[in-house]
């Protein structure tokens, strides 16, 4: 009852390249057929996949976040250090 449930992961179709054509040896001169041009080939991909980015992702805003707690920290030490500074000039007057 207080499980989630998870929608079932889709399956990619998977894409079949066709089969080399039959390659002719005879002068194209003479040949009556028409040839088609050999695909062209795809251009390497860089590798990034979902787990890639989501990676990327999460250290991205894990530095952020210590980003801000650093900065939050030091804006907070100087408020303090002035506050300090404050109490103890007035002090030394009285």
């Amino acid at each position: 009852m207080f499980r989630p449930k998870y929608p079932e992961t889709p399956t990619l179709p998977t894409t079949h390249l066709p089969a080399p054509a039959a390659q002719h040896h005879h002068a194209p001169a003479a040949c009556g057929c028409q040839h088609t041009p050999a695909p062209a080939s795809q251009a390497p991909s860089l590798g990034l996949n979902a787990g890639t980015v989501g990676a990327v992702v999460t250290v991205g805003i894990v530095l952020t976040a210590l980003l801000a707690a650093v900065a939050v920290t030091a804006i907070s030490v100087a408020v303090a250090a002035v506050v300090m500074r404050s109490l103890l000039t007035s002090q030394r007057r009285h």
